[in-house]
């Protein structure tokens, strides 16, 4: 089967760094035990209503490190056994003149198995503009794309799943709560999600754990390291490799993302935390 890579921009390095994963045209089993790795079952034990991670994207280019900008999420209630997430980003008006970036996400999710109902993406990157509402309907397998360049213009498209689908926000979430007791370093581990209009197989490597990770302005932190497998493309040279690191503890939030791009290398730094569902236990000075 051809790579393909993610249609996407300077604005997924705010938000899909977050995602833990890139396009694999193909995903190893998981582990045989793997029982909460089921596509369409996921209990939730790692977030709460009113968490809202703050992360700064830094960029780098001629050894030099600049501040290009944030990205936001957060957990809200919402309506009839949902959580609503949300995740904005945006460069800072210093960067702006490189690359303005102001995007917003809102993805609402089933409590009992953090599967989508809806999405709502909606992009300024430079001078292009996108507004995609898409509509699960997951039992029966379809799904209906409201896309335009804004709402206004949109028209809808019906879809045809071959199973269970997240989006790229949900299945942050998703990833969080999953048991990586059931993995060995090098193991990988499958999803699927939808986005512009096709379906992105993922594939994400665990590679272990790490006894001490410095974030910049927060200090040391236990850490589970993953390794996805990038596509070679418009953003991404042949084998790039991104890094991953998330705490190790019961929140699982991601607390750095370092990858080479095409054109110099980003990472994605934790900034400020409120409203975990449990202490950050992972830190550690």
């Amino acid at each position: 089967m051809k790579k393909r890579m993610l249609k996407t921009s300077l604005a997924s390095i705010l938000t899909l760094l977050l995602l833990t994963g890139f396009v694999l045209p193909k995903a190893d089993p998981p582990p045989a035990n793997a029982a909460q790795d089921e596509a369409c079952s996921m209990d939730n034990h790692t977030f709460q209503v009113g968490e809202e991670i703050v992360y700064k994207l830094f960029y780098n280019w001629n050894f030099v490190w600049i501040a290009a900008g944030e990205a936001v999420f957060k957990v809200e209630e919402g309506e009839n056994n949902q959580y609503h997430l949300s995740a904005t980003g945006h460069t800072y008006k210093s960067y702006d003149w490189a690359f303005r970036i102001r995007d917003s996400h809102d993805a609402y999710v089933n409590k009992d198995n953090l599967l989508p109902n809806m999405s709502i993406r909606q992009v300024e990157e430079g001078g292009y503009r996108m507004y995609d509402k898409m509509t699960f309907h997951q039992s029966a397998r379809k799904l209906t794309s409201f896309r335009g360049k804004t709402e206004a213009e949109a028209r809808a498209n019906d879809f045809d799943l071959d199973g269970c689908m997240h989006d790229m926000l949900s299945i942050i979430y998703y990833a969080r709560n999953i048991n990586f007791q059931n993995y060995e370093p090098g193991q990988t581990f499958p999803v699927q999600i939808f986005l512009d209009r096709e379906v992105y197989p993922l594939s994400v490597k665990y590679k272990g754990k790490e006894e001490s990770i410095k974030v910049k302005g927060q200090g040391r932190f236990k850490a589970i390291k993953f390794s996805p497998e990038l596509i070679a493309g418009d953003i991404f040279d042949e084998d790039t490799q991104m890094n991953v690191y998330v705490s190790d503890d019961q929140n699982r939030i991601p607390l750095l993302i370092e990858s080479p791009i095409s054109v110099g290398s980003v990472k994605a730094v934790l900034k400020e935390y409120r409203g975990l569902k449990y202490d950050l236990t992972a830190k550690v000075d």
